[in-house]
């Protein structure tokens, strides 16, 4: 038996993964106290900025047991541990994580118990077949419920769940100590062919592609020939290693082992995630690791400047590497010239990848009005669960039926509410959440998965800005919708829009029917009237700001439209 052990946090978001692997990070001595730090596998600007975590995070620790731990003669272990996101859209980076261990760690918050991620997360670690732990965390905390929660947990997973406070560390030796006991170590399969799953990649800019993987057979090792199945593309081993987090040197990585090829592919395209490395020439099968994701969102992305379109390219290539959920494919529009169409799991899916381009490829960019992807007279649908305090029932049961959603059944669980309801999905991603976590004093969580398309009444909006029809703010609505909608999107629009030299009408419209429409008064402003006596230097100052202040626009017929506008206009509130 291995002195392995190879496993996930998960929960629902806010319930304390990032800092319960701090502690872990901490108690193992993985990382001296000096250096620690808060949200540590948080390596992202964004991921500390927004206080989630977006990208799953592999970190190898070696743990010292006092005595060796039940059935086990071992006292040194070598755990594995992946931390994972907890926001609905990033759901499949828990997928991909399931796929390369053994056991999970399911956390749940002692001030908030079982919520509608919870359980999605129980269901698939119980689909993936893995040992499922409890732990109610915040116990330290005054409005901790602890004995109503930790039987909730026990109720779901069939187990005493372990009770611990990841801030202050109570509680986390003993938890170690029921990892070590309770997740099973990896099948010894050293002297099998090697074999082994890329579960997360990045680009490199000086050394190329470099793989995360699992070892499910043999080893690999500097030097080694290796091909990938599912691509047919071959590469040499450049180096091996593991996670600390940081990325350091090894010999080799073995079965069971989680860690890092660097490889000699150049292109992002070659190494994808969730194929198979095996060596070179060898006569093997691919491992079954997670599904590929499908997006639910989709929006068309252009640079403000069309020269930057290739840099555009290259920038969706290398986020796609690392992240296997984003689609796109080129577009060209009449206003904004080429660009591409994204595909995302969610808007904040979405809002992350614009996110990124901005920042870390210095890109200035106009993201479109997010849709779903319909089909002819057809629109998908999700089921929806939603965990709820008792008294907010009739304020969600409305805000589903305002969705034009149905309720399936209620249920009770951990003293909440369980509510199943089906609803579109373009009724959900918009700003659903926002609402019900209105609607709830924040209390209310949720969680959804797609289930089918149905036949619905569609009708296709345009909006027309003086006189013209601007392309990315066309959508299709439900007709039950139409007018509201249309009301909705030109009363925006007149307040997002600047006001210019002219009168500018905006209309909502189906076909030749003008459904709603607004007017934005004229403004005649000189920037440089106050000036006077040929002061040419000033004019020019005051001229060139003024350009500049409109660099972020797209020009339809006469009416200049700041490019956020398009990310906006659909919100509700």
């Amino acid at each position: 038996m291995l002195p392995i052990r190879n496993f996930v946090i998960i929960s629902h978001i806010d319930h304390g993964k990032s800092t319960l692997a701090d502690r872990l990070i901490e108690i193992t001595g993985t990382v001296p106290k000096e250096k620690m730090r808060p949200q540590l596998l948080d390596q992202m600007e964004l991921e500390r900025e927004r206080g989630i975590t977006i990208k799953m995070a592999p970190v190898r620790m070696l743990w010292h047991a006092e005595i060796p731990i039940s059935k086990s003669q071992f006292q040194n272990y070598i755990l594995n541990l992946i931390d994972t996101p907890g926001h609905v859209d990033f759901s499949y980076e828990v997928s991909r994580a399931l796929a390369c261990v053994e056991g999970a760690v399911l956390l749940v918050d002692a001030t908030k118990g079982i919520q509608a991620q919870t359980l999605s997360n129980f269901r698939a670690a119980q689909k993936a077949s893995l040992k499922i732990i409890g732990a109610v965390n915040k116990i330290d905390l005054a409005s901790a419920n602890v004995p109503e929660v930790a039987l909730a947990l026990k109720n779901l997973i069939g187990s005493e769940p372990e009770k611990i406070s990841a801030k202050t560390g109570q509680g986390i030796e003993d938890l170690l100590k029921l990892i070590v006991d309770r997740i099973p170590p990896p099948q010894e399969n050293q002297n099998k062919t090697m074999r082994s799953l890329i579960f997360d990649s990045l680009y490199d800019e000086h050394r190329g592609v470099i793989a995360y993987v699992r070892v499910f057979d043999g080893e690999v090792k500097k030097g080694d020939k290796v091909t990938l199945l599912g691509s047919g593309v071959q590469t040499d081993v450049l180096e091996v290693g593991s996670f600390h987090p940081d990325r350091r040197l090894a010999l080799k990585l073995s079965n069971g082992e989680i860690g890092y090829l660097v490889t000699s592919l150049k292109s992002v395209e070659q190494a994808k995630v969730g194929d198979t490395v095996a060596p070179l020439g060898a006569t093997t099968e691919s491992i079954t690791g997670f599904t590929q994701p499908k997006p639910m969102v989709f929006a068309s992305i252009f640079p403000v400047s069309s020269s930057d379109t290739p840099l555009l390219r290259k920038s969706l290539e290398k986020l796609k590497l690392n992240d296997a959920a984003l689609q796109f494919e080129p577009t060209q529009s009449k206003a904004f010239g080429p660009g591409f169409k994204l595909g995302c799991l969610g808007l904040l899916h979405l809002e992350i990848v614009k996110e990124r381009l901005e920042r870390e490829f210095k890109l200035e960019l106009i993201v479109t009005t997010p849709s779903v992807a319909y089909r002819e007279n057809q629109e998908p649908y999700v089921k929806l669960e939603i965990v709820t305090p008792t008294d907010y029932l009739g304020a969600v049961l409305a805000l589903i039926n305002h969705h034009r959603g149905n309720v399936l059944k209620t249920d009770t669980i951990s003293g909440q509410l369980l509510i199943e309801a089906q609803a579109p999905l373009a009724e959900i991603i918009i700003d659903f959440y926002d609402e019900l976590k209105s609607v709830s004093r924040g209390y209310a969580t949720m969680d959804y998965e797609l289930i089918g398309y149905r036949d619905s009444d569609l009708v296709q909006l345009d909006i027309l800005v003086a006189g013209e029809k601007v392309e990315p703010f066309s959508q299709t609505v439900h007709r039950n919708k139409l007018e509201r909608t249309s009301r909705q999107i030109v009363e925006r629009l007149k307040n997002l829009i600047p006001r210019h030299n002219f009168e500018v009408r905006i209309q909502a419209a189906v076909g030749s029917k003008i459904i709603a429409s607004e007017r934005i008064p004229p403004l005649r402003k000189d920037v440089t009237a106050k000036l006077y006596g040929g002061d040419v230097t000033r004019k020019r100052k005051l001229l060139e700001k003024q350009a500049a202040g409109k660099k972020r626009m797209k020009q339809f017929g006469r009416v200049e439209i700041p490019t956020e506008v398009f990310l906006k206009v659909l919100k509700r509130s």
